[in-house]
């Protein structure tokens, strides 16, 4: 075995087959893909169930909030993994941060720019900007909720649009 066992496991970029000089990509698995929309799905519904997330509410009720974090920290680890996985079938290359798979998204023509670009704030995640203003600034909390809501509601959209164009699987 080589390299050390601190080392990253990434997957590597594609290597010709013995026999053939095309490069050989990880196989698209389009159920692994529309089974993440189904969990994302049920998450954005969730936090669209919740409600206005304003001052009041927050205050009555402050596990909201952490329920809601948790909810947009679903949304972008199902993300990622649904974009790390696309942009390893379909480019050879595995992102490796949050950020950097929305890009890597919309290069595989999976989500469109306006999209990639609304799902990196460019203050941070929303879950985690969620957790920052939960104590400092309740009232922008509903903003962040908002905006994310929109964001992921329009990803399952193009994803399952894009999954839904594909070749079926072999």
């Amino acid at each position: 075995m080589t390299g050390s066992s601190e080392e990253p496991t990434r997957l590597r970029r594609p290597v010709p087959r013995p026999d053939d000089d095309r490069p050989v990509t990880p196989h698209l698995d389009r159920g692994s893909v529309d089974h993440r929309l189904i969990t994302m799905r049920k998450a954005v519904g969730q936090l669209d169930s919740f409600g206005p997330m304003d001052r009041t509410r927050l205050e009555s009720d402050p596990a909201a909030g952490l329920v809601v974090e948790r909810i947009l920290a679903l949304l972008v680890d199902l993300a990622f993994a649904i974009n790390s996985h696309v942009s390893a079938a379909v480019l050879g290359d595995v992102p490796q941060t949050s950020d950097a798979s929305f890009a890597a998204a919309e290069r595989t023509g999976m989500i469109d720019a306006e999209l990639a670009t609304a799902l990196v704030p460019p203050d941070g995640p929303h879950h985690i900007l969620l957790q920052l203003y939960l104590d400092t600034e309740p009232e922008a909390v509903a903003a962040v909720v908002s905006a994310a809501l929109s964001g992921y509601e329009e990803y399952v959209r193009q994803v399952a649009h894009w999954t839904a164009d594909q070749a079926p699987e072999r």
